[in-house]
């Protein structure tokens, strides 16, 4: 345990303290309003959600009952009429002739008593008889004219006596409207005289049923289904003119209630309410925004002004702190506090102030000893440059003697032009440095100088990206090597033989390649070369061999120190490659 506490004490030690002071407001404050406030918004909302399921359910039990009542009535008048003696006598009397019927027509509903008995106020009756005596119209019809229909079919098939039936009716004739039917059907077989069938069809007013539906001012949708038929709607599917639609919504029921009455199996479906939770919340939006406020907003003020205290004036000695590498210590110009901070910024002001008096002292006999160093550096320097000169003006004159020899003197002004453009090249050392553009100009001139001399025997090709050119080298650098290249590698070798000299820019460094396809040289003397360009002095100087080589390595060090690289690859009789890598 002891081991744990400690690595989290290690781990917390390379934290900043004003991400501590963040870390313990999460931690301490507002991970535990989360956790709390959670468990409260979710009591809250299954309060919130058992309230509503049982508000679904009471109107789910609302539109049933409304809706078993309406069928009800009707199934209490078909048994009314379904037990009447009176009427079956009407419908299964044979009358003489047409005459005959309307007489006994208009004495049987004389009155109003029929339809005020039967609380018929939303609903169409129509009787049929299998009665060929009887005129078709009014309430009473022939068996003919009902045989045929979707409902007498339905519930023939199904070998019902009576039952509800939803149907759109668009068999009519093509100047009424096709609408939406409620339908209650009765077999009329209470007294089997003659074996007459007799039904009875009720039509059940489907608007008044949907009117109904609606004047709840339920908040939310209603659907009763048959399967997936939407047969009555509180809403945009309960038009009265248009085709039962097919219920799509299954993603947004709350609650599903079945209704089973007179052989018909019907689904009310309430839908959840919309955007209700987000209602209750902008309800309570001040009291949310107040908790806020005195949960999360002020704990994080205070951990602000206390990271404030802490962390800004720690911050100022950091700062003072990071100067202490430069020529004098900086002190705090504002200490202000009488914490334990506050007497550190004063004790570190009495600490500047004596440290500057000793820098003073120490520092000036430090820069007299630099001075000396930078003077020898510069001896050095001036030493290797006038090295450097005559090395190369006797190169190129050589040239111009063999081809003097050669070829009688032509074409020598051209060489004489090169010749004076490597003079000045060399001989103007006001600045060591000189952009790679100019640099290659004088390698051009070189190895122009040199196709004379070699003529077929030469050929080169220089390779340097777009963004190199205005990099500043040491003066002379690449020529030494291309020179190098062509004494070394191409003069040894009577086979015509390629320099190629590229530079590019690759990791934030400056790559400098000269391969040649020269005779080579074996490993010893490729490893003894590497040695002696990584480990280039002026003593070797002294000692001779490959001055140009070790001078221009030993100019890159003193510019670039041990951040430059040299490598060189080869083969006897096949070439040599020469490989420099120097910081941008």
């Amino acid at each position: 345990m002891k081991r744990i506490l400690h690595a989290v004490e290690a781990w917390m030690d390379d934290f900043k303290i004003k991400n501590k002071f963040y870390i313990l407001y999460i931690l301490c404050v507002l991970v535990p309003l989360i956790v709390t406030d959670s468990a409260v918004f979710s009591v809250v909302m299954k309060s919130e959600r058992e309230a509503r399921e049982h508000e679904m359910a009471n109107i789910a039990n609302a539109v049933a009952y409304s809706i078993s009542n309406t069928v009800n009535n009707a199934a209490e008048i078909g048994k009314s009429i379904y037990t009447s003696k009176y009427i079956n006598r009407f419908l299964a009397n044979t009358y003489s002739d047409p005459l005959d019927y309307v007489v006994s027509y208009q004495d049987f509903f004389k009155d109003t008593l029929f339809e005020s008995g039967l609380g018929m106020n939303n609903m169409v009756i129509t009787m049929y008889a299998d009665n060929d005596t009887i005129v078709n119209g009014g309430k009473v019809c022939n068996m003919k004219e009902i045989r045929g229909t979707e409902v007498y079919r339905y519930f023939q098939d199904n070998g019902l006596n009576k039952g509800l039936y939803f149907q759109y009716d668009d068999s009519r004739a093509p100047s009424v409207e096709p609408q939406r039917r409620m339908l209650f059907f009765q077999k009329l077989d209470f007294y089997a005289e003659n074996n007459m069938e007799k039904v009875l069809l009720i039509n059940i007013d489907y608007s008044a049923v949907n009117r109904t539906l609606e004047k709840m001012n339920y908040d939310t949708d209603v659907f009763i289904c048959q399967g997936d038929k939407i047969v009555l709607s509180n809403g945009r599917y309960s038009s009265i003119g248009k085709e039962f639609q097919t219920f799509d919504q299954t993603g947004r029921v709350g609650y599903c209630q079945e209704l089973e009455f007179y052989g018909m199996d019907l689904d009310i479906y309430v839908m959840q309410p919309k955007r209700q939770l987000w209602t209750e919340i902008r309800k309570n939006l001040p009291l949310i925004g107040f908790l806020i406020v005195v949960n999360a907003i002020l704990p994080l003020l205070l951990v602000r002004g206390f990271n404030r205290s802490f962390t800004q004036r720690i911050s100022e000695l950091s700062k003072v702190f990071e100067t202490v590498g430069g020529e004098h210590l900086v002190p705090i110009s504002y200490v202000r506090g009488k914490d334990e901070i506050g007497s550190l910024m004063s004790n570190y002001n009495r600490m500047v102030a004596r440290t500057n008096e000793l820098i003073q002292i120490v520092y000036k006999n430090k820069i007299k000893e630099q001075e000396m160093l930078v003077e020898r550096q510069n001896a050095e320097l001036l030493a290797l440059h006038s090295q450097i000169n005559p090395h190369f003006l006797f190169n190129a004159l050589e040239s111009i003697r063999m081809h003097s020899l050669l070829k009688n003197e032509y074409e020598t002004a051209d060489m004489v032009e090169k010749l004076a453009l490597m003079q000045r090249q060399y001989v103007e050392w006001g600045n060591d440095s000189v952009e790679i553009r100019r640099e290659m100009e004088f390698v051009r001139a070189y190895l122009g100088l040199q196709k004379y001399r070699f003529g077929e025997r030469l050929s080169y090709s220089l390779e340097v990206e777009e963004d190199c050119l205005d990099i500043k080298i040491p003066k002379m650098t690449v020529v030494t090597f291309v020179e190098n290249a062509c004494v070394h590698g191409i003069e040894a070798k009577t086979a015509p033989g390629w320099i190629f000299v590229r530079i590019c820019q690759k990791q934030k460094a400056l790559y400098l390649e000269v391969e040649d396809t020269g005779c080579g040289m074996d490993a010893s003397q490729m490893q003894e070369l590497k040695e002696r360009m990584l480990n280039a002095s002026i003593d070797m100087l002294k000692d001779g061999g490959r001055v140009g080589i070790i001078n221009a390595c030993l100019r890159l060090k003193m510019v670039f120190g041990e951040q430059v690289a040299f490598d060189i690859e080869g083969e006897q009789g096949i070439g040599t490659t020469v490989s420099i890598r120097m910081p941008l």
